[in-house]
């Protein structure tokens, strides 16, 4: 068993982190924004914007990783364009796992966000602008110091997420040993040849990482409530 588990090939795990932090390190700066539009606004366009947003969580994968395939792919404007400007395919590479799991998790890095300017004091805003500071401050400086648990919760949550991709990743990247091939198509893999034993240990650390990243997020936010009740 020891020996198993020492000559297996933990780069797919490697590749799953880089992805997974890359993702969540855009997808925080491209959803503060749109959180923060989403929590002021009241605009008809709202229920719309955040069901498109949310789309992902109920979209089978192999749909969404479908349609991104094919924006990207060679025969599309998108996927020309990039090709002959710039000499870079947008598929079957790590570029494209790494668009595709912003799509993919998009919905878990917004919904906290939003959700935790929802829950800032109006007064504290206000105080803020009438104090002549702008939007751009008072975010950084009002109100994402006072939602520390939903932005925790948004940044370890759509981390776990895109660790834990499958069916989008595949479809885009494919099975590229060294570039691609991330943690959970490795494990497909395994079941496919039969090699159970290595799939039980690689599926044994994708369980341990996303209790301990769980473990984690509650642990913080129960802190966080004690102190606000003292």
């Amino acid at each position: 068993m020891i020996d198993t588990i020492l000559a297996l090939d933990y780069e797919p795990f490697l590749i799953s982190f880089k992805l997974a932090s890359l993702t969540t390190i855009i997808l925080f700066l491209l959803s503060l924004p749109l959180a923060w539009y989403l929590s002021q606004t009241r605009s008809k366009m709202k229920p719309f914007i955040e069901a498109l947003t949310a789309l992902p969580i109920v979209l089978p994968p192999s749909v969404l990783g479908f349609y991104i395939l094919v924006v990207l792919s060679a025969n599309s404007p998108v996927g020309s364009f990039f090709e002959e400007m710039f000499d870079v395919k947008l598929v079957f590479n790590f570029t494209s796992l790494v668009i595709a799991s912003c799509f993919y998790s998009l919905p878990f890095m917004v919904q906290p966000l939003q959700a935790g300017f929802e829950s800032i004091n109006k007064n504290m805003l206000e105080a803020s602008y009438v104090a002549g500071k702008s939007k751009l401050t008072t975010i950084f400086k009002v109100a994402l110091p006072n939602m520390k648990p939903a932005v925790l919760t948004a940044l370890i949550i759509t981390f776990a997420h895109t660790v834990g991709e499958f069916g989008v990743v595949l479809m885009v990247g494919g099975s590229i040993p060294g570039e691609t091939k991330v943690a959970s198509v490795a494990i497909y893999e395994m079941v496919e040849i039969m090699d159970y034993s290595s799939a039980h240990i690689y599926s044994a650390i994708m369980i341990l990482i996303s209790f301990l990243v769980l473990l984690g997020v509650y642990i913080f936010n129960n802190k966080q409530k004690e102190k606000f009740r003292k």
